[in-house]
């Protein structure tokens, strides 16, 4: 097992290509797939996201 590649929320942001204080509330929130409090400082699981952001866009596709 690899470590997971961990990226901060400007990198997650952009990823996802919105806002970061859009990314901040979100992880404040407890929304945003992933995302870990280090000390001060938010870190998002970069797999996991990617793999929430696949899940939300197939669901989508449902809706249609």
């Amino acid at each position: 097992m690899s470590d997971p590649e961990i990226i901060t929320i400007a990198e997650a942001a952009k990823l996802l290509r919105i806002g970061e204080r859009t990314a901040y509330q979100l992880a404040r929130d407890r929304q945003l797939a992933g995302a870990i409090k280090v000390g001060n400082q938010w870190r998002i699981d970069r797999e996991v996201l990617v793999a929430w952001i696949k899940s939300e866009a197939t669901r989508g596709l449902g809706a249609a």
